[in-house]
């Protein structure tokens, strides 16, 4: 009779343990689907003023289409905690590479320090029209930093080449004026802008609609997966991001070659802030909750409220290690393209916290049962 009442006990929590997973998947998706409307609805603002400034060139314009670059960044930077398992975004035909590809060679679009006729916008003969699809089949084609389209291109295109140790960019709005400017081809550099702010935005239409109520992944990923699988997508995204990618790839290759164009936004001086934003993604994701740009908050069930139930300690653990590596990215020095030059164990503290908060998600991913 005990032994009855112990395994009646067992199964009742397994149950609501697997209940709370499959809340914590739905909010998963909710934050997914809702980060998204954001960096459409950014987007389509940076559109928007890119279309105005390029019908009417002023210096307040090109302020706007900054403006909005920063704004838009926001959201898509706490994106970057929903890759690396094959959803949407990086899928084998995904469109991550050309929206957030990164470190561009900037001469492959526009003049350069030394070369006033670098770039497609001044190659007029060989690429007489600027089209989404030339971009696209360009893109990556010559080398893996031939980056024509995404997020720094428009980037390259409103700040131009940082060569200032205490300021972003300062390409002037005027080298968009079609009479007395003051770059060759103002014209085709327009269009150029407006065609990739298109592209930009036809792309994340395209995420935005896979994972909205009713979306074709969403639905794959809700009822088509098993728990199992679905929370190994989760922190194995959490486990990349953290590790190999934001304290590898962005911050410590940028130390370790103290060379500028490793720096994730290198023209507009915006890298500590793209590092914030990927870390809230983090955040996030483990703690099921999302601030629109609205200001509106989304919150529901949470990886962490599972492994507090599982484990206590393996839980703690990871909220320890989320606290000291937030304390630790936020005292990094700006502007980073300085501090990686002039200071660089400045950085080192944060990396190696987000490799620990890296290795803490791989005890909780194994805590629940993740299929990696």
């Amino acid at each position: 009779m005990l032994f009855t009442a112990v395994s009646c006990i067992k199964n009742d929590e397994e149950k609501e343990v697997l209940q709370m997973k499959k809340e914590a998947l739905e909010q998963y998706a909710n934050i997914v689907s809702k980060s998204y409307e954001d960096c459409y609805s950014t987007a389509l603002q940076l559109k928007l003023a890119i279309d105005a400034f390029v019908a009417n060139p002023t210096d307040n314009g090109f302020q706007q289409c900054k403006d909005a670059w920063l704004a838009a960044r926001t959201p898509y930077g706490q994106t970057e905690a929903y890759r690396f398992y094959g959803g949407p975004i990086d899928e084998e035909n995904g469109p991550e590479g050309y929206m957030n590809a990164w470190p561009m060679d900037e001469n492959f679009v526009d003049y350069v320090v030394g070369n006033p006729s670098a770039g497609i916008i001044n190659s007029t003969t060989q690429y007489s029209t600027i089209s989404k699809q030339v971009l696209v089949d360009l893109n990556e084609s010559i080398s893996e930093t031939s980056i024509f389209t995404g997020y720094h291109a428009i980037e390259f295109l409103l700040w131009g080449q940082d060569m200032s140790t205490s300021t972003a960019g300062m390409r002037p709005y005027t080298d968009y004026l079609v009479s007395g400017g003051t770059a060759a081809n103002p014209a085709r550099r327009g269009e150029y802008l407006q065609v990739v702010a298109d592209l930009l935005l036809e792309q994340l239409a395209g995420i935005r609609d896979e994972w909205k109520l009713g979306g074709s992944y969403r639905n794959q990923f809700l009822n088509s997966t098993e728990t199992k699988v679905a929370l190994g997508f989760i922190f194995t995204s959490l486990g990349e991001l953290s590790k190999g990618e934001l304290s590898g790839e962005r911050m410590f290759v940028a130390i370790d070659t103290k060379d500028q164009e490793n720096e994730h936004s290198c023209f507009s001086d915006n890298t500590l802030n793209d590092i914030k934003m990927n870390f809230l993604g983090l955040q996030n994701v483990y703690f099921g909750q999302y601030k629109a740009i609205d200001n509106t908050t989304l919150s529901g069930r949470s990886i962490s409220e599972i492994a507090e139930k599982l484990d206590r300690t393996k839980a703690d653990a990871v909220r320890v290690a989320f606290a000291d590596a937030e304390q630790k990215i936020n005292v990094i020095p700006a502007p980073f393209d300085q501090t990686i030059v002039n200071n660089p164990n400045a950085v080192l503290p944060a990396i190696t916290a987000l490799r620990t908060l890296s290795d803490r998600f791989a005890d909780v991913g194994l805590l629940l049962g993740a299929q990696f």
